[in-house]
């Protein structure tokens, strides 16, 4: 099996256009890294980023320790890509939200066209969500003790209003930058490229992550190490649990058998058959994960800051509990998952135009009245597994701060055991592959999911 994939991988450089789309994908990822690392002119990100590796061996620092993570340490290092992808990400999922509440955008997205003026209505929400977000970022980095809880010195060297101007356009043009870098691999490129230029940003953690790894194994000299052999074994043995299992979620659906009468179409007699309909089992991806943490974030900064400033002792203590490392935290967690889970499938699924869709062209789920009662089989079916794919993401979710809190590991080391990181990674990874199976499908090549049949040499035999 190993053979077949480094053979197909070779495959993949002996067709000229699949060659030169890989080529250009991962040049253009150079440059979105590179923006990353570049630090803004006027602020100590080196300060900053000790103070990230501190926490980082405690909690991962919350909300802002995973949107670090999104932006590939752009933040803790404060650079010019310090916002990441992450407005563009917003703007999309807000229009995508408006699209299933207001009729006016719900019929421009099923119009000719329409997917155009949606998308360009992202990019100016983007742009506004930037300067918004640039303008507070600038402001927190002046007062980096309110925001990094911990933090102890002056990241900014001349603050004022020149200093917030300029550093939010600089933050803005590095996410329309990688905005528009994104868009130009999914163009000339292979994969989605936004999903690929959070996935590397992610991926930028693995040294940081290797030498915390050395580091529970290896210790300096008359310090007993926490960790040994078993213990390694173990790990490797839970990530590839963890990792086959997302896969396996990721790629689960139910299908729904539909069968088509025959037609009149025109003047034509279009004849029947039969098909099947795929609903996943994990529908809205890591947005559940995704949205409960970021509102979680709150309850303990707001109940925190309203107990000093009122000094009561209660909501100073209740605020404890919602610290991501305590159990009541990772229950809020669990239970706002499954809502999510819900709530997205709410917005997004339509089981009531789909029935109208199968009636319409004459389609109909066997042993099922087409119409309403379509409809109402479609939302029982979809809950049913949704319930299966939130419980997964609830597990998933919690992982990286169980063996954080029980067994001490780095979170730099356990968030790729888990959570948001590996679902991203996973899913980027499978789309990224079939995308590039279907390129070597094309050229009479065996791809990534074939195995290798007869012929001498890395040249695989043709499926046709």
């Amino acid at each position: 099996m190993f053979q077949n994939i480094v053979n197909t991988f070779v495959n993949c450089f002996k067709i000229p256009e699949l060659k030169s789309r890989i080529f250009f994908t991962l040049i253009v990822l150079a440059i979105c890294r590179l923006v990353s690392m570049l630090p803004l002119p006027g602020l100590d990100g080196q300060a900053l980023q000790a103070f990230f590796d501190e926490i980082a061996k405690k909690d991962g620092g919350g909300l802002l320790g995973m949107y670090s993570m999104f932006t590939g340490g752009a933040l803790e290092r404060c650079g010019i890509g310090s916002l990441g992808i992450m407005p563009y990400i917003s703007a999309t999922i807000i229009i995508q939200l408006l699209s299933a509440v207001i009729p006016q955008l719900s019929k421009l997205v099923r119009e000719e066209g329409g997917r155009a003026k949606i998308i360009q209505y992202g990019r100016y929400l983007t742009v506004i969500l930037c300067l918004g977000q640039g303008f507070v970022m600038a402001i927190a980095w002046e007062n980096p003790e309110k925001i990094f809880q911990g933090f102890v010195g002056q990241l900014v060297q001349d603050p004022g209003l020149g200093y917030r101007l300029q550093t939010t356009l600089l933050l803005t043009t590095g996410t329309l930058l990688m905005m528009w870098l994104g868009e130009q691999i999914s163009e000339r490129g292979i994969g989605n490229g936004v999903s690929l230029v959070i996935t590397v940003g992610i991926l930028a953690r693995v040294p940081q992550t290797v030498q915390a790894l050395w580091e529970m194994f290896v210790t300096p000299e008359g310090i007993q190490a926490k960790f040994n052999l078993f213990h390694g074994i173990a790990l490797v043995l839970l990530l590839l649990a963890v990792i086959a299992g997302v896969i396996a979620v990721t790629q689960a659906q139910r299908k729904i058998p539909v069968q088509y009468a025959q037609r009149t179409v025109g003047r034509k007699m279009v004849q029947g058959g039969s098909s099947f309909m795929p609903l996943k089992v994990n529908y809205a991806g890591v947005m559940p994960i995704i949205f409960a943490q970021a509102i979680l974030m709150f309850p303990e900064k707001l109940l925190g800051m309203l107990g000093q400033s009122l000094d009561v002792k209660f909501l100073v203590d209740l605020s404890m509990h919602f610290r991501e490392d305590q159990w009541a935290h990772m229950a809020f967690l669990a239970a706002m998952i499954l809502f999510f889970s819900y709530f997205w499938v709410a917005t997004q699924f339509n089981e009531v135009q789909i029935a109208d869709d199968l009636k319409k062209y004459g389609g109909y789920i066997p042993g099922i009245r087409p119409g309403q009662a379509t409809s109402d089989y479609l939302h029982h079916t979809m809950s049913r597994i949704t319930l299966a794919g939130a419980i997964f993401l609830c597990v998933i979710a919690i992982i990286p701060t169980f063996m954080t809190r029980s067994f001490g590991i780095n979170y730099y080391v356990s968030q790729f055991f888990g959570g948001t990181s590996l679902l991203i990674t996973v899913g980027v990874v499978l789309d990224t592959m079939r995308m590039m199976e279907s390129h070597l499908l094309m050229r009479h090549y065996d791809g990534f999911l074939s195995g290798a049949k007869g012929g001498k040499g890395p040249r695989l035999r043709g499926r046709f």
